[in-house]
This record gives structure tokens, sequence and C-alpha cells, in this order.
């Protein structure tokens, strides 16, 4: 953790398959961030909501909402806890 760090919410749904390799490679590349993340496949709607639980600075986080944002088929929003820290 770093200074300034925040814990925040990912939310994403995944709509097009095309740009899961894509998110992946992005979720990987923040991996010393993340704390957990959980996906569920919700086949009846034929989409996948993925929640990625992230602690590091606001914009390190503010960074990878917007790349996750902008990939095609895939809508992202961030949620940030009260809780700052510093270590």
């Amino acid at each position: 953790m770093e200074t300034g760090s925040r814990v925040a919410l990912i939310g994403i749904i995944v709509e097009s398959e095309k740009a899961v390799a894509q998110l992946n490679e992005l979720l990987h590349s923040y991996g010393n961030y993340i704390i957990g993340r959980m996906g569920i496949p919700y086949r009846r709607r034929e989409i996948n909501i993925i929640s990625v639980a992230i602690d590091a600075p606001e914009d390190v986080i503010n960074a990878l909402s917007g790349k996750i944002g902008r990939l095609e088929g895939i809508s992202a929003k961030t949620i940030y806890s009260n809780v700052a820290g510093s270590v």
C-alpha cells in the first residue's frame, strides 16, 4: 500500500467476449493493487459480472477504471470507500 491509497470497488459488466483477454491483461498489470476479484457468469443474459476490490492511490484506480471502461463491450463504474490511509 502506498501513501495516500484508497480502497475502492470496481464493478465491471462484460457484454462481449471479444475484450476479455484485454481485460485480464489490464487486471494482471495492476495485480499488486488488487485485493481480490469475483466473477459471476450470468448465463441467462449472456453477460459476466466482475467485482474488483482494490487498494491504491486514487490516480491509479481512476487510470485502471478508465482503461477498463474504454474496452469495447465492457462497462465499469467505481465506488470509493471513505477509508483512506498510508503506510
